[in-house]
């Protein structure tokens, strides 16, 4: 099997080609706003725009990888048997930070309600929303590929950092459709990259540790799930999660579970699995 790559920055190439399809995705997004079609036309836009990594990494997979098989590569990614502890830990974490989040919104917003969403039904919508139009679309060109592969010659924990920036990026266009103007526009970016790159790391650390990408899509999707059930002030709910995702990442690397963030010892990714020496 012929391994050499064909191109020389693939993951530079990686992230240029998702943010070329991703943009025009989502100006479509503002189009359709604007003629007033309806939200569920909106929400299968959101979900095709979340999957322009996939999309970018498919069209380069040859060139990146030659000879070897798009589908297959995608299978091995879910193949290694899921950790109950991994997930179960993993799942507390944010249950955890989830519920410190909503105690603080009740004891500081003027709103009655502290929930955006008030029926069985629109719950089980909202999530399978969320799940189609962030963690499925994404994990697999963020995770699967560019963090893994970036691994191979950095730390896990540079390789986060790297990633963890360009991903938070990738978000720009949907800064601004925040609402949000001057310092409190600027403060909503802050915040949002310390969110975004301290995830990547909360990622990045239990994906190593199981090397299942089951992993990162649970970890995204109650993100972005929780955020989203809150109904609190969006600066105030963006800078709560910033600060407690940070103080997990930095516990995560001060604790460094099985090396799986830095060490001494050389963290190699081979076939999908963790080989320390």
């Amino acid at each position: 099997m012929n391994s050499k790559k064909n191109l020389k920055k693939p993951i530079a190439s990686f992230i240029l080609l998702t943010n070329l399809i991703f943009l025009p995705l989502f100006c479509l997004i503002g189009i359709i706003s604007m003629l007033g079609l309806p939200a569920w036309v909106i929400d299968v836009m959101f979900c095709l725009s979340a999957w322009s990594s996939t999309f970018a990494f498919a069209v380069l997979f040859k060139k990146i990888y030659p000879g070897q098989s798009f589908i297959q590569f995608v299978k091995d990614k879910f193949n290694n048997k899921l950790k109950f502890s991994v997930i179960l830990t993993a799942i507390i974490i944010q249950a955890s930070i989830f519920l410190m989040i909503l105690f603080l919104v009740s004891k500081n917003s003027e709103v009655n309600a502290i929930f955006t969403i008030f029926s069985w039904g629109m719950l089980v919508y909202f999530f399978f929303k969320n799940l189609l139009s962030g963690p499925l679309g994404e994990e697999l060109g963020w995770r699967g590929f560019a963090q893994m592969e970036l691994q191979k010659k950095n730390s896990p924990l540079k390789a986060s950092i790297i990633i963890g920036f360009w991903w938070g990026m990738w978000h720009l266009p949907i800064w601004f459709t925040s609402g949000l103007v001057g310092i409190d526009l600027i403060k909503y970016i802050l915040f949002f990259m310390i969110a975004i790159m301290s995830t990547k790391i909360v990622m990045t650390a239990f994906y190593n540790l199981n090397q299942n990408l089951i992993v990162p899509i649970i970890i995204h999707q109650f993100f972005n799930f929780f955020i989203g059930l809150i109904n609190g002030n969006l600066l105030d709910l963006i800078m709560y999660n910033a600060i407690l995702y940070l103080v997990v990442a930095v516990l995560l690397i001060v604790i460094n579970p099985k090396n799986v963030l830095y060490g001494k010892e050389e963290i190699n990714v081979i076939h999908g699995e963790i080989d320390c020496h």
